[in-house]
């Protein structure tokens, strides 16, 4: 996925007061060998982009001024009830070097488990997304994540999923686990009881 945007030179909330009633959205690019730098970009791609799970969870490309390097979303800022993107941060990386990135996590098979299918159990899903390193060029869209084999009792933690070769998950959390049912008492109203006393000492 691309993002084009230019050297921001006007700096200062004025400045980008100014940006945002011109539709454009102001942000930094920062990282690598190189100094922070002020960007200003189109807002309305950006906030359609923001839409898309992939953009959150990608290597993008930026074209800044001409030149392209790669970098990736990290930071994003919503108005309090407009639909507008206030600010965007970027963060440079290199082809060659490891990146931290959280990755999507996309479910199926729960219907068929034997803890759905037998035991009317309920799998939860604790997380939607974990945070795993590699190299930009390893970085997966989502993992998947089979819930079939999934029986009472179970926790399926993070470090368990099958994930594509170069790919280490950083952090050990719980991903999903069954919830027993809940199995609901019967109980008689007390009018009902009260009705039913007198028809049991007419039958005697």
């Amino acid at each position: 996925m691309k993002v084009i945007a230019t050297t921001r030179k006007a700096q200062g909330t004025s400045a980008s007061r100014r940006l945002r009633r011109a539709d454009k959205l102001p942000g930094i690019v920062y990282g690598g060998h190189e100094p922070a730098t002020p960007i200003e970009l189109e807002h309305n791609p950006i906030f359609y982009a923001l839409r898309k799970e992939k953009f959150h969870a990608s290597i993008l490309t930026m074209e800044l001024d001409g030149k392209e390097e790669l970098v990736v979303l990290r930071a994003f800022q919503m108005h309090p009830y407009k639909p507008q993107v206030m600010h965007i941060d970027f963060q440079r990386i290199a082809a060659d070097e490891k990146v931290t990135m959280r990755v999507p996590l996309h479910f199926s098979g729960a219907e068929e488990s034997p803890a759905v299918k037998v035991d009317k159990a309920i799998i939860s899903h604790t997380v939607s997304y974990v945070e795993v390193q590699c190299l930009p060029r390893e970085l997966p869209e989502f993992i998947a994540v089979d819930l079939s084999k999934m029986e009472s009792g179970m926790t399926l933690h993070s470090k368990e999923l099958a994930v594509p070769a170069g790919v280490e998950v950083v952090t050990d959390v719980v991903v999903a686990s069954v919830i027993a049912p809940v199995e609901e008492e019967v109980t008689v109203a007390e009018g009902e009881e009260a009705a039913e006393a007198p028809a049991a000492a007419e039958a005697k």
